[in-house]
């Protein structure tokens, strides 16, 4: 319990530090974000179409009949 306690306490120690210099370790330079990543990604014209290889999925309600 004491090795545990240790390793939580060590890292939510570095966890939060690393939070309060968040801004200082990304880029300096460049424009400004005011979107997070993944808003910023495109998937209108980018996204493809997803092929389903296989029979559907049936759940097997009956188990004796297969």
């Amino acid at each position: 319990m004491f090795l545990l306690t240790a390793v939580t306490l060590c890292c939510g120690a570095v966890a939060g530090t690393l939070t309060l210099f968040e801004p200082v370790v990304g880029p300096t330079a460049g424009p400004p974000r005011d979107k997070p990543a993944t808003e910023r990604v495109a998937m209108g014209d980018t996204a493809q179409a997803v092929r389903v290889v296989g029979a559907p999925f049936e759940p097997n309600v009956n188990p004796r009949e297969r």
